[in-house]
């Protein structure tokens, strides 16, 4: 039937990249494996550069070149002679409803939900690895699957955890809660001296890629995951996603309101007085019931006038014209979620993330980079299962008492020490790219800026150096900088003259695909090249999908230690 059936998970934790020619499918979990490929032209696309460039994350399925795309969280895709057809095969159910009489038995609910992902994630025939910064999310999962493994119970013969070591930098520093887990769990944990690669290395990348490298806060883990490497351990567990599914009971008065649970606004109202103050705790419900009251028309009205009020960020006001007008478009074309789709308005915060670009984009570059040392990383909290409940436990328990995640703190309260339990800090990495402000300054204000004239303007980059310099003060980074930086070593084989054309490159289709997935390259002895530049496969070629090392600059993880994982000494 020559039909092909591809799928990515629900939450989009692992890549997926494909090409379609109108004949052909090319398809791998990294973009460059798909460039690679003799007969994939490369066209930039200039509508996701304006969103890199701008600091912005619309699109989920487009990548820096066109026609090379990203299959979407939770979507499959069916591909015949007529071409793909992509659907969704999964969403949570915002209509979905728990309800108990007592709120210890929501964090029971909890409680079994969190053990059976972190008993699920655990399984490997290797002991695990577990990253255990001392924060209260991923040390949450090692004392779980602690616990677990002395009751037989982790899928895996045993576990280490791992921890960066920042010690002497106060922002950064959370070596003392990470030791206190230890303590408590009485399980030692390797600490690790955070890496700082070469500034080249970043580039390297960028180049091998042919996509967003990763930022200094990803390379910081280098020297962790060849720590893991090493040992024989291939899954890594990581906290993140605590705080977008666990965190924050915004909108729980007007979820309240919504529900008319008047024995729960009245118990929130009283915690946000004795933890804030008598206006803040009035003054939020007063808000609630105005947004709840007030038309829809007037509430957007109201938003779209405090929206033109707001100085546009320093991301877009650097941008070339045409881009602008590109960026615009796209936050124009962003699909509104429709009310009917959700049972609660607490909820549109939770389904936002899972539209949000930037999340997938940060899945995708994490799994890769952790790859290039043969190590799968898991994410317990994001789960489909921990999204689904996100939806339904009521906001009134993600923050009270003056703690955010109030439910995953009870439900953890034998498990970790009081000092993690009761933590309330976050630790900030700016010190990771402090470390390159002189190298990055040094190559953004020398021949890039006149070079890509046709994407930025180039007397706003000494003044967004400016707001970079004040953003690493006040704990933010604007990323952009460092987009630019990746997208013109990613260019670096086009002029700005030819990334402003529009005419498409012309390429000669040279394979095929048949049910079992393989790629028939179909060029013959004397074709030294294809039309858009690559070196053709010789002979009738048979190319099994996804093993492309010897194209790809060594994708099995060995090759690309050395040149990923190499980190500079601190000065």
């Amino acid at each position: 039937s020559r039909h092909l059936f591809c799928a990515r998970d629900p939450i989009g934790n692992k890549p997926f990249h494909f090409h379609w020619n109108g004949t052909s499918l090319v398809f791998a979990s990294d973009l460059h494996a798909v460039l690679a490929v003799p007969d994939v032209p490369e066209i930039p696309n200039e509508g996701v550069l304006a969103e890199y460039l701008a600091d912005e994350w619309i699109s989920r399925t487009e990548t820096l070149w066109q026609g090379v795309n990203s299959l979407d969280a939770a979507h499959y895709m069916e591909v015949d002679a007529r071409g793909p057809k992509t659907r969704q095969y999964w969403s949570p159910d915002p209509f979905a409803t728990l309800h108990y009489a007592k709120d210890s038995d929501y964090i029971e609910h909890y409680r079994e939900l969190f053990t059976d992902i972190v008993r699920r994630q655990s399984r490997s025939q290797n002991p695990i690895s577990i990253e255990v910064s001392g924060g209260l999310d991923s040390s949450a999962i090692f004392a779980m699957a602690a616990h677990l493994n002395n009751h037989d119970r982790l899928a895996s013969p045993g576990l280490t955890g791992y921890t960066l070591n920042f010690s002497g930098d106060t922002d950064a520093d959370e070596i003392d809660y990470a030791r206190a887990v230890g303590a408590h769990l009485d399980l030692p944990i390797r600490e690790i001296e955070p890496a700082y690669p070469d500034f080249s290395s970043y580039l390297k990348r960028a180049g091998i890629y042919r996509d967003l490298p990763g930022y200094p806060n990803t390379a910081m883990f280098a020297n962790e995951l060849a720590a893991v490497q090493s040992s024989d351990s291939r899954v890594l567990l990581d906290g993140k996603g605590g705080d977008e599914w666990l965190g924050g009971g915004y909108g729980e008065y007007k979820d309240g309101l919504v529900e008319r649970d008047w024995t729960g606004l009245f118990n929130t109202l009283v915690d946000d007085i004795s933890n804030d103050s008598f206006t803040g705790g009035v003054g939020r419900l007063l808000r609630a019931i105005g947004v709840i009251t007030l038309p829809h028309i007037a509430v957007e009205q109201i938003k779209e006038i405090m929206a033109n009020k707001e100085e546009a960020p320093a991301a877009h006001q650097w941008l070339a014209q045409h881009l602008k007008d590109q960026l615009k478009q796209r936050i124009k074309n962003q699909t509104a979620i429709p009310e009917k789709r959700i049972r609660l308005p607490g909820q549109l915060r939770e389904i936002s993330l899972l539209q949000d670009g930037f999340f997938l984009k940060n899945h995708q570059v994490r799994e890769r980079y952790s790859a290039t040392f043969g190590i799968e990383t898991r994410r317990p909290y994001w789960n489909k299962a921990m999204v689904q409940l996100s939806l339904m436990l009521p906001k009134r328990l993600k923050y009270r008492e003056g703690l955010n995640k109030y439910v995953h703190r009870q439900a953890l309260q034998e498990l970790l020490p009081e000092k993690v339990l009761t933590r309330t800090s976050k630790a900030e990495f700016s010190v990771t790219f402090d470390y390159h402000t002189k190298s990055l300054r040094s190559a953004l204000t020398g021949d890039i800026p006149p070079k890509r004239h046709t994407w930025i303007n180039q007397s706003q980059v000494d003044q967004y150096f400016d707001v970079y310099d004040r953003g690493l003060q006040h704990d933010e980074c604007p990323w952009a900088l460092w987009n630019l930086l990746f997208c013109d070593v990613i260019f670096a084989t086009y002029s700005s003259e030819r990334m402003h054309c529009s005419a498409p490159l012309t390429f000669r289709t040279t394979s095929v695909m048949n049910t079992k997935g393989y790629h028939l390259g179909k060029t013959t002895e004397d074709s030294g090249t294809t039309t858009n530049g690559k070196k053709a496969y010789k002979s009738p070629t048979l190319q099994l999908f996804g093993r492309l090392s010897h194209i790809t600059h060594g994708s099995s993880g060995k090759e690309k230690t050395d040149a990923d994982g190499k980190s500079g000494d601190r000065k």
